[in-house]
């Protein structure tokens, strides 16, 4: 973004950056007032329920929909066999990688096997969904049960049931990374610690299912689709390949979503492409929503992982090496390719120095729902594993948790940080910016550590034991490919900006206001935005990976700098003075000097847009609007601590958090209230994942908790207050000096509750090694312990 003259980037963006102003959206929400898919009804709409197999492995030898055709307010029955020749192959592949030998995606409606519970099978249009789930009892599906592969480690035994056959092998990718020579330093280290890691399987869980609803209007032949989906441009070219449409013929609006943390930036679900089918099929709108049931198997799960991980260190507790192998599970299908599995394993180094590292992992399949990114992805994984080691080597070497972190530390003065590994992105590893001894000291300092001995002291005197737990992480955030904006300057003076991300609860509608009104200076309630609506903004990829406000958030300053330059270009011809001379401040363009010769920013939108005349060379383009891009050279790197006290009851294995503190640091902060909320509600889910929420699969692939009777959700009872504080060191990266923070409230809670859990139950020399815990399997943990303990100390 350029500078205004005379201005330093520091003084372009004041008046509301930085400023905690209240989420303009908001009012709207709370009344009563937003648009969610399910909202959307439009007339003569028709509503859609799915057959889903009910066994996790088995061939499909015939469909009989005949019953389910001929009952009463059904429109229509279809199955693969139905599906045009272009939705009759396997999905698109998303995100191809080179080590994926095995990229294998779903079908529409499976053709002749299934290969998990949940997988779609045939679809039901009916005039009610109440008809439809009725129409559903008749279909009559003959199945060829097959034995299944759920368990991770026997996925990859030569003798394990084959998911895909022509496969001939559960192992669809292999991949290896290594920095410098991990041999050499494990052989002349001091100390060498080994350890094994079990993440499992959680779900994302969000208020809002999944939904479509799609409308064809045969005569203008237009395609409308609303999609609780992340990604609605990628969605939308996707249903114009499918269906042989130009992309101006689609419009995909992402409207009011009640969550997305990952699992909705999917392309394509079967939903996503049968629904619109149906209705050009029909010319008839169609509607699915997805029922809690559903939810559970159909949409996309995340989390499981076996690491085998070794760390060698010398006396001092310095790195010398770091090892980790391990197997990602990616369930019946591999679309979204081995992003996870990769963001593990580049995110494991974190704020250390680490001169050599080998990451290995193989990527497997199951007969399991198909994982794809959730809040964290993989970031939570590398975390827990090195923040597990390096509380082994405090423990084996009898040192300072804190002082074991501060003498591995990446110092400020070394940035730009090579860490010599290929991101997510298949850009170079490279951490932009950073303070991490800064950001570990203020935490140490809120969560009260220099009194922490005595204070642990006092706890057991009284009977209880609680525990201090600590996690520095790196969040990789910001990367590209690009996002877009358009900004407009109204005759009104109003400014309206569409942008090419959509919005799940981020805050996008204010603090990309924020950004415009700044440039502008017009007042943050005069800026109205659009997200999410491929008809008002048709170029981008989407919101994930914590990457709007880097990528979209500057794309949108620069439309706004030069939707400026130009109105002070217009105004100069206007006014008949030099663009140097003028100054816009208030919503208006001012001649330095002489207050009395002005120009509202309204009144230079009317002028550029002339009825009659000429424009000026100068002017470029009619209108006071602008479109600009943003791409990254490559992703921005924010970090952090977390920080916890938390007590167990060794009688009943639950726990109470007396207390939680973040430092985090995203560069420079837009909204700090609305920051503050990304990281509290991340730190909400960051504690289900660490010790309620699993998802636990039998050992026939059916999944046992499939409601929010047994699949455990922390509420507000388990939720602390949260402290928060920042260190802002600017990206150097982008314009604005931002970093992403949409997960870093996630990222590192498994591993401060392992942490604090190990110190709470240290007489019984408790070393917490899985995640998610519960209260059930803690207490088996501390039985175990105490047994072992009991044992030690028996004569013999």
């Amino acid at each position: 973004m350029n500078e205004r003259p005379g201005e330093s980037r520091e003084s372009m963006v004041t008046r509301y950056f930085g400023e905690p102003i209240k989420r303009n959206e908001d009012p709207r929400l709370l009344t009563g007032r937003g648009t969610f898919v399910d909202d959307i009804r439009p007339p003569g709409l028709l509503h859609a329920a799915f057959l889903r197999s009910p066994f996790a492995h088995a061939r499909i030898l015939s469909i009989r929909t005949e019953k389910a055709r001929a009952l009463p307010g059904v429109v229509a029955v279809y199955t693969h066999a139905d599906l045009p020749p272009a939705l009759q192959e396997p999905l698109p592949k998303l995100i191809p990688h080179p080590a994926l030998i095995h990229h294998k995606t779903q079908y529409a409606l499976a053709p002749d096997k299934v290969r998990h519970v949940g997988e779609p099978i045939a679809v039901v249009i009916a005039e009610n969904r109440y008809v439809a789930e009725d129409a559903l009892e008749l279909i009559e599906v003959e199945y060829d049960p097959l034995p299944p592969v759920v368990d991770l480690e026997q996925a990859i035994q030569p003798d394990a049931p084959l998911v895909h056959e022509d496969a001939g092998t559960n192992v669809c990718a292999h991949y290896t990374q290594r920095v410098g020579n991990v041999e050499e330093a494990f052989a002349k280290a001091a100390y060498v610690f080994t350890e094994r890691f079990v993440i499992d399987r959680g779900t994302a869980a969000p208020m809002e299912c999944r939904g479509v609803v799609a409308q064809w209007e045969p005569k203008m032949r237009q395609l409308t689709v609303w999609d609780s989906t992340q990604a609605p441009i990628p969605i939308r070219n996707g249903l114009a390949r499918l269906f042989g449409l130009p992309q101006s013929s689609v419009r995909v609006i992402a409207p009011d979503i009640g969550g997305g943390f990952g699992p909705k930036i999917m392309m394509f679900y079967p939903e996503e492409v049968v629904v619109p089918f149906a209705a050009m099929q029909l010319e008839r709108p169609v509607k699915w929503i997805e029922d809690r049931l559903e939810n559970f198997v159909a949409m996309n799960q995340e989390r499981e992982q076996i690491h085998e991980a070794s760390i060698a260190v010398d006396k001092e507790g310095r790195i010398l090496g770091v090892k980790t192998v391990f197997l990602y599970d990616a369930g019946a299908y591999i679309p979204y390719g081995l992003i996870v599995p990769i963001v593990a394993s580049t995110t494991l180094p974190g704020p250390y120095k680490i001169p050599n590292y080998h990451c290995e992992f193989r990527a497997v399949f199951t007969n399991k729902t198909i994982v794809s990114p959730y809040r964290g992805a993989g970031r939570p994984h590398g975390v827990f594993v090195m923040e597990r080691l390096m509380d082994r080597v405090a423990r084996e070497l009898n040192l300072d948790r804190a002082e074991v972190r501060r003498r591995n530390f990446i110092q400020p003065d070394e940035f730009p940080y090579d860490v010599g590994l290929i991101y997510q992105d298949n850009a170079p590893l490279i951490y932009d910016s950073g303070n991490y001894p800064a950001c570990l000291e203020k935490a140490l300092e809120m969560i009260g550590y220099d009194r922490w001995p005595s204070e642990r002291e006092r706890y057991r005197r009284e009977g209880r034991y609680v525990g201090l737990g600590l996690a520095c992480y790196v969040e990789g955030s910001g990367i590209g490919p690009y996002e877009g904006c358009r900004v407009t300057v109204e005759p009104s003076g109003k400014v309206y900006a569409a942008t090419s991300v959509g919005t799940q609860g981020q805050g996008h509608f204010t603090s990309f206001a924020q950004i415009i009104a700044d440039i502008l200076s017009v007042p943050v309630e005069d800026v109205t935005i659009t997200t999410g609506d491929s008809g008002a903004f048709s170029w981008g990829t989407g919101t994930f990976a914590s990457r709007a406000a880097v990528v979209a958030g500057n794309a949108v300053a620069l439309a706004a700098q030069a939707v400026r330059e130009k109105a002070l270009r217009v105004a100069a011809t206007l006014l008949e003075a030099r663009v140097e001379d003028l100054e816009l401040r208030d919503g208006r363009v001012f001649v330095r000097g002489v207050p009395g010769r002005s120009l509202s920013l309204g009144e230079i939108a009317v002028a550029a847009n002339p009825l009659r005349g000429t424009i000026p060379e100068e002017w470029e383009q009619p209108g006071l609007e602008a479109t600009r891009y943003f791409a990254p050279p490559r992703g921005t790197f924010s970090n952090g601590v977390h920080a916890a006290i938390l007590e167990v009851d060794i009688h009943t294995g639950m726990i109470n958090i007396l207390k939680y503190v973040v430092v985090h640091d995203c560069g420079r902060i837009i909204n700090p209230m609305i920051l503050d909320g990304q990281i509290r509600g991340g730190v909400a889910q960051g504690i289900g994942n660490a010790f309620y929420e699993k998802l636990v699969y039998d050992e026939n692939g059916q999944l046992l908790t499939r409601t929010f009777m047994d699949y455990l959700l922390p509420t507000a009872m388990e939720v602390p207050e949260v402290e928060i504080a920042h260190v802002e060191t600017p990206s150097p990266l982008n314009p604005l000096g931002v970093k992403g923070a949409g997960e870093a409230g996630t990222i590192p809670v498994p591993a401060v509750f392992a942490s604090a859990i190990d110190d709470a139950l240290a007489e019984f020399s408790v070393r917490i090694t899985e995640m998610p815990l519960s209260p059930n399997r803690l207490l088996e943990i501390i039985r175990t312990a105490r047994e072992r303990s009991k044992e030690a100390k028996s004569p013999r």
